[in-house]
């Protein structure tokens, strides 16, 4: 099966190696265990300056120990995206919960979009899709899940919360539109004017970009993308069939034809 990220391949052996430095740990702890009451601060002290002999003795150890934890943090990621995609495929209308969608007569056909208002790539992802949606409007639901990049892009998630504000007034694919066409401009007094711009109630888009609710809905969609091993913007997926590489539309054309081939 396709996968969205790679796994690490870890042997057995660095696993028990890892293990046994926790043992090991563990068994210098009872060593130093205290007997007197008031004597922890010493023992702890004993403790730091015997484990860190070990380390300096064994680097490679804790190597093995930080790539047991990859291993089976990516196990763990693995396990949740089969999950994720074979529900996309079972039933794609399961996954959209209450994300913004366009609109096709039988959303048979779910493409799902974790992006970033402030992602260069994620406005590149933007053109190539408006095409397709274009052109395939009445077969394919388009699902928006957040994924803001906060450490890099410092807009991100205002204009997330922008658009869901947005969204409760019925006009989230057009502030959407007008966020990735306008990313050099992504700021309070944009958010603002675009929400004019679309008649938006502003008493109403300032309270709701504010609520705890915006910030809820926009961690859900933070919290199923790291489930499943989303770590960058743009990732999408059609009907449980990751797009990956580079997206283009011969390739997304691609995906729906061997969906309706099924």
């Amino acid at each position: 099966m396709n996968k969205l990220f790679s796994r690490y391949n870890v042997s057995r052996k660095r696993v028990l190696t890892a293990a046994g430095l926790l043992l090991l740990c563990l068994g210098l702890n009872n060593y130093l265990m205290p007997t007197v009451a008031g004597n922890s601060q010493s023992v702890d002290s004993q403790l730091e300056v015997k484990i860190l002999q070990v380390i300096r003795k064994h680097p490679e150890v804790v190597m093995e120990s930080v790539k047991a934890y990859q291993l089976k943090k990516q196990e763990q990621q693995q396990k949740a995206q089969m999950a994720f995609l074979k529900r996309m495929k079972a039933n794609p209308k399961s996954v959209i919960g209450f994300s913004p969608t366009t609109v096709a007569p039988e959303q048979k056909i779910v493409l799902v979009n974790f992006s970033d208002f402030q992602c260069p790539y994620c406005a590149k992802a933007h053109k190539v899709l408006k095409q397709f949606m274009t052109k395939y409007k009445d077969k394919v639901t388009l699902v928006y899940k957040h994924f803001p990049l906060n450490s890099t892009h410092p807009e991100a998630t205002p204009s997330a919360k922008a658009s869901w504000a947005a969204q409760q007034q019925g006009k989230f694919w057009e502030f959407h539109d007008a966020l990735f066409e306008n990313q050099d401009k992504l700021s309070e007094s944009f958010y603002i004017a675009t929400a004019k711009a679309l008649n938006l109630d502003i008493k109403r888009f300032n309270q709701d970009r504010n609520s705890s609710a915006a910030t809820e809905a926009i961690n859900n969609d933070i919290e199923l993308a790291q489930e499943i091993g989303v770590d960058a913007t743009p990732r999408l997926a059609m009907n449980g069939e990751p797009v990956n590489g580079d997206i283009q539309i011969d390739n997304l054309e691609a995906i729906l034809t061997q969906i309706n081939k099924r």
